[in-house]
């Protein structure tokens, strides 16, 4: 069993990517399981096969303990760590090959709070990774890009696991502007002339500041674009994750 979580900023696409990358994948003939740990989601595009709503409701929460919807979806995150191992025991029954495990909208929920890592280690001890959503629109603009390029390297320190990052709603770029953030994921100097060009002082500074500092400790911010409603790039990012846990090989035989 393999588990990958989905983690982005809000509307970035994790739950319609979990949905779409799922059938995709049920459509090559893996086994595949998806799990919502998302307590506060009014609506899927999916039907999941493990729902913690089941286990945690955000309105009960409120009502309880006359909190505010963000005070309960805090409290509910934490709640969720007691119901790790029975979610664990769930997935142990199903015993997919493939898990896709859709986290909350509020990705501080998940990735910045003492609950979410405590989640991932108790859930199953089986491998894991994360795929890291870039949202193509946002990040258009070098700032954000490399904003995005911080994030991403604040959950890695987090979790410490392998992490694949996603372009995600690539279909929504004219293929100038994809081609260009693209070219920033492979080339640094071409990421630091567009700072250069498109920001002034301040931000200019901050952000080719950053840019350094989070490329000093090593990470790798390859994209793989990904359009969850015409499945582009569905097979280069299965092939990273089959590379990631079974050295290219398929998953399910």
């Amino acid at each position: 069993m393999f588990i990958i979580f989905i983690i982005g900023t809000a509307g970035s696409g994790k739950s319609l990517l979990t949905s779409s990358f799922g059938e995709w994948l049920i459509n090559q003939k893996q086994d595949v399981a998806i799990v919502n740990l998302d307590p506060g989601a009014t609506s899927l595009p999916y039907t999941p096969d493990i729902d913690v709503r089941e286990y945690v409701s955000v309105d009960d929460i409120m009502e309880n303990y006359g909190l505010g919807p963000n005070g309960a979806l805090i409290m509910a995150a934490d709640l969720i760590a007691d119901k790790a191992a029975k979610i664990g025991e769930e997935l142990e029954i199903l015993n997919p090959d493939i898990v896709l495990v859709d986290t909350p909208g509020q990705m501080e929920l998940f990735a910045f709070r003492a609950s979410g890592p405590y989640i991932v280690n108790e859930l199953t001890k089986e491998e894991k990774a994360i795929i890291y959503l870039f949202d193509s629109v946002f990040s258009t603009n070098p700032l954000n890009y490399v904003s995005n390029m911080f994030l991403s390297s604040a959950v890695f320190t987090r979790f410490l696991l392998p992490q694949i990052h996603v372009l995600s709603k690539c279909d929504l770029l004219p293929e100038e502007e994809l081609n260009h953030v693209l070219c920033w994921s492979e080339d640094v100097a071409s990421l630091e002339r567009s700072i250069d060009e498109r920001l002034d002082n301040t931000k200019r500074l901050l952000t080719r500041n950053l840019m350094h500092a989070i490329y000093s400790i090593g990470l790798n911010f390859d994209l793989v674009p990904v359009s969850s409603r015409t499945n582009e790039g569905m097979t280069d990012l299965n092939a990273y994750i089959e590379r990631i846990f079974k050295g290219g090989e398929k998953i399910t035989y």
